[in-house]
């Protein structure tokens, strides 16, 4: 090597904006992210290397022209990167709230590309040529589902909780019992949630015991509802007791108390039919008598992120006419993404095939062991000596509240270094780093001294795309 290009560079040494810009090798990144964002980008630059000129740290080789242009074509490429990119799901967790939770199925997906490419009938009526509701395109079809009188739908779960207790209950009381005031991702607890909307919480029984006569007992003139919330991301087992909602219903009617039932999560359908635990479905809580039922599109529904209340026709009409309603409605967007998931439950024979949650939720573990077999060596082999990896067992969860103690049988790769105490902790972080920082980042998890990538989550289609990033990872390895 020219001992010269390794010398320090002067400020003096560093070239024009103009020169640069004039570079035939610069004029596709001009075209291709535009020559204002792209000059911005290359003054940053300058400024940058004139700063290491200054203290000395700038090498000449830094400033040949072929270097200028591969640092500011990986800098634009940077800088023009989505932040919202998609990623490798395998943490093991299926409705992982921060990697979005569900995937929608492809009608879905042409379905939203139609809504946002041409006009549509989101608020006018076909038959009538006037105004229409945003509601009616799809609460025939939930109700049909559900079995319920009316519906409606806002932008997430929380909102339906909000929404519904700001409309029934605002300066009423609301009965809970204490073993079901949860707390979900993102600090949404009930009581707060309650505080919120200007109802007052009136809580009964235990953590653990709640009986029937504490809800009877708890009725008084200032009752707005008795209200069951499902635990979300927890169980409470051993010494226990609870009231179910026919119950809770029986004690209600008589004093003509609504008994309203905020499901989180919520099913429409009996997943034990595809060997999963058993989950009470919106359905059969409306059979039991609920007034209103609320639940969430993007968790086992499978669905877009949207909140669903259903019930009474009397109630839900009460609610769509709540100020708070248009400012938690959802967009045109979200229904059509909505309508075809909700269209795929009405064949129960092909759901499993159709709705890419359930899909997910009831692979087989011979399928991802035979992948993982299949990938084993060639992240080996990019990894090397220093690390060991392992196809194993592991277990997946469902997550996002639906059905806190199901555990579903998976394979995956767990990845081990060859150092041992501290070094090897801080291995570990950096492999999971480098992970996340190729091209499609890959998300896992460290535990019991491992990195475990779990395999549930990729799709057949995804193994080559993941396979071929490992040689990337191990390059940030190294650096």
């Amino acid at each position: 090597m020219n001992d010269s290009v390794s010398m320090p560079a002067r400020p003096a040494d560093l070239p024009s904006v103009d020169r640069l810009l004039n570079l035939p090798a610069l004029q596709p990144l001009l075209e291709q992210y535009g020559r204002a964002p792209a000059t911005a980008t290359l003054r940053r630059l300058l400024d940058t290397l004139r700063a290491q000129a200054i203290a000395g740290t700038l090498t000449r080789q830094a400033l040949a022209e072929s270097a200028l242009v591969d640092t500011l074509t990986a800098q634009l490429a940077r800088e023009h990167q989505p932040r919202l990119r998609t990623v490798i799901n395998l943490t093991g967790t299926v409705l992982h709230t921060n990697l979005g939770r569900a995937l929608l199925p492809d009608s879905a997906v042409q379905a939203v590309m139609r809504a946002m490419t041409a006009p549509a009938n989101l608020e006018f009526d076909l038959e009538t040529g006037g105004r229409g509701d945003r509601d009616d395109l799809i609460a025939d079809l939930i109700c049909s589902l559900t079995g319920a009188e009316a519906a409606t739908v806002v932008n997430n779960n929380a909102a339906a909780v909000l929404l519904m207790l700001n409309t029934l209950a605002t300066r009423r009381e609301v009965v809970v019992s204490r073993g079901e005031l949860v707390e979900i991702g993102g600090a949404f607890r009930i009581p707060d949630i309650m505080q919120r909307a200007g109802a007052k919480l009136v809580e009964i029984g235990t953590t653990n015991r709640t009986h029937p006569h504490d809800y009877a007992n708890a009725i008084g003139a200032r009752t707005a509802m008795l209200m069951k919330v499902h635990c979300s991301n927890y169980e409470i087992t051993g010494f226990t007791r609870s009231v179910d909602v026919a119950e809770v219903v029986r004690i209600a009617q008589p004093h003509g108390t609504p008994v309203v039932v905020d499901l989180g999560s919520g099913t429409l359908c009996d997943l034990t039919r595809w060997g999963l635990p058993r989950e009470t479905t919106v359905r059969e809580t409306i059979e039991a008598g609920a007034d209103l039922v609320t639940f969430s599109g993007d968790k086992l529904l499978g669905g877009p992120q949207a909140g669903m209340i259903v019930g009474r026709a009397d109630l839900i009409a009460k609610i769509k006419k709540n100020p708070l309603k248009r400012a938690l409605r959802v967009g045109k967007l979200t229904l059509a993404a909505l309508e075809p998931v909700l269209q795929c439950y009405r064949d129960p024979d092909t759901l499993a095939q159709a709705l890419p949650t359930l899909r997910l939720l009831t692979r087989q573990p011979g399928e991802m062991a035979a992948m993982a077999e299949r990938l084993s060596p060639a992240v080996q082999t990019a990894l090397g000596d220093a690390w060991q990896v392992s196809a194993v067992p592991m277990v997946s969860q469902i997550g996002s509240g639906a059905l806190p103690g199901g555990q579903l049988q998976s394979y995956g790769l767990v990845i081990g270094t060859r150092e041992e105490g501290k070094r090897s902790g801080r291995k570990l972080q950096q492999l999971e780093a480098a992970l996340r920082s190729v091209a499609r980042p890959v998300i896992g998890r460290i535990a019991e001294h491992a990195l475990w990538l779990d395999l549930r989550c990729l799709e057949p289609g995804d193994e080559a795309d993941f396979a071929a990033q490992w040689p990337a990872v191990a390059e940030a390895l190294r650096r």
